[in-house]
């Protein structure tokens, strides 16, 4: 099975210019489950500055043949991620370990995520097996129920597991290190990681998001090492996974945001606004749209939004960009982009599978982050972005006219991550219309209302790791960790 997998992969390409190959002993096989850890580690550099001093394998989702291509040109071996069939008990036991965990922490977070899934088990099927695992789990919400489900799940992963192609695989290949460029949303590494774990092979993984922590269930399976965006992070990963030593836990910053602050990647603004077909002469506001299943109602919100702007000519007929979430596929937005000509809505160039970003997209978004005069979103991590780049920020705190969905708006800005925003005053909450009205007059007439806050902000949160080089600080992690494990082989 390893054979027939390394005959999948290609080796057709050069890796990048002073890799190490054949006798070298570091070598960091790399998983890449999801197109946004493509992004994060090879658009930002990650990945080449590893393959410069170590030999450096992909074990990646493989969105189309471009993409496979561009990966086996960069870096030469590049193995498709396959996710293996797995027994029943396997899943069930990963299921209610999660939902124990999520009982167990019962962040602001967790207790929206347990409500959303009540309402989601509509059929009668649905809620019986709903009810049933929620009865499995609640004896386990507690630290030792927790990990006694953990140490149940790694068992039944192992006795029950219905391949050995990634033991087979390691064994022929002799990594020194397997870091999952994803812990979240990345079932289709679980085997991969797992296969590590049983060879003694050390892994690392990379903290996905600022909320993973506290609203995206368990990281499963446990790691070694864990790279994470701040302190904060690693002061959470510490206290929700006791067994976690803190040299363990290496504080990088996010190569998410590199791209930002890179100099190549920046347009005139003339370039920008001919793009997205503004007028560079008037300001723009940002409006970044959400998931459709959590904010039900959106195309409402942005079309009074549009009004509103409409009604400040005195400031200087602001225009109205619309981002439309790159993963949102429901089209809820044709009938407002088609009604509204005067609502400007340039395409995310993401690729359809595995919700892959495009280096283009990279570029479009930087520029729209740059260019753009204030922005308004539902508790988004574009919040973030937009105080990095010293932009008024308004968040929606209430629902859409006229729909009672079922979710209120305003629950999002008591998650534990997102609150402190909020409380340090980094963003402006809108907690009804009328508010967003005078939020966004004063965003355009007073840009630097609220600067200090959301300066303090973004300095206490990533201190100096907004330089564009996180990338380079996660590789330098990679290669002393697959470094350590080389020294002792």
């Amino acid at each position: 099975m390893a054979t027939e997998l390394l005959r999948s992969s290609t080796t057709c390409g050069p890796a990048p210019e002073g890799a190490a190959r054949g006798a070298a002993r570091s070598h960091v096989i790399a998983v890449l489950p999801r197109g946004e850890a493509i992004r994060n580690f090879t658009h930002s550099g990650s990945l080449d500055a590893v393959a410069r001093e170590a030999e450096l394998s992909l074990l990646s989702v493989v969105p189309d043949a471009e993409c496979f291509d561009s990966l086996a040109l960069r870096y030469g071996r590049v193995i498709p991620l396959e996710e293996p069939a797995e027994r029943y008990p396997v899943r069930l036991l990963r299921d209610v370990l999660d939902m124990a965990h999520g009982r167990h922490l019962w962040s602001a977070a967790a207790r929206e995520r347990w409500r959303l899934r009540d309402h989601e088990a509509r059929s009668l099927s649905q809620k019986v097996k709903r009810i049933g695992r929620k009865a499995l789990a609640r004896p386990f919400a507690s630290r030792r129920g927790v990990a006694l489900l953990e140490r149940a799940e790694r068992t039944a992963s192992r006795v029950l597991s219905t391949t050995d192609r990634y033991v087979e695989l390691y064994r022929q290949l002799g990594p020194t290190l397997v870091f999952n460029g994803s812990h979240v949303h990345s079932r289709n590494a679980i085997a991969a990681v797992h296969a590590a774990r049983w060879l003694g092979i050390p892994t690392a993984t990379f903290i996905f998001s600022w909320d993973n922590l506290t609203s995206q269930g368990r990281v499963l399976p446990a790691y070694d090492d864990y790279l994470v965006w701040n302190d904060d992070l690693k002061r959470q990963l510490l206290a929700i996974y006791p067994a976690v030593r803190p040299d363990r836990v290496h504080v990088t910053g996010t190569p998410q945001f590199d791209l930002h602050f890179r100099e190549e990647m920046h347009w005139s603004r003339e370039e920008f606004c001919a793009r997205v077909g503004a007028d560079p002469a008037r300001p723009i506001v940002l409006y970044s749209t959400g998931m459709a299943e959590h904010m039900p109602g959106e195309p409402l919100v942005v079309e009074q939004i549009a009004d509103m702007l409409g009604e400040t000519r005195d400031l200087g007929a602001p225009q109205l960009l619309v981002r439309v979430y790159p993963k949102d596929r429901t089209g809820r937005f044709a009938d407002l982009e088609r009604r509204r000509p005067d609502i400007l809505f340039p395409r995310a160039k993401w690729v359809d599978a595995w919700l892959t970003p495009t280096v283009e997209d990279d570029q479009l978004y930087t520029n729209t982050l740059r260019h753009i005069a204030a922005g308004v979103n539902v508790a988004s991590t574009v919040s973030l972005e937009l105080a990095m780049f010293d932009k008024p920020v308004i968040n929606v705190g209430y629902n859409p006219p006229g729909i009672r969905p079922r979710v209120d708006y305003v629950r999002y800005y008591d998650f534990d991550h997102y609150a402190p925003l909020v409380r340090e005053r980094a963003v402006a909450l809108a907690r009804s219309a009328e508010e967003m009205r005078t939020l966004l007059h004063l965003a355009l007439s007073d840009p630097g209302a609220g600067r200090a806050d959301r300066e303090a902000f973004i300095a206490r949160m990533f201190g100096g790791t907004l330089d564009g080089r996180s990338g380079e600080r996660v590789a330098a992690v990679l290669l002393r960790l697959a470094a350590r494990r080389a020294a002792h082989t």
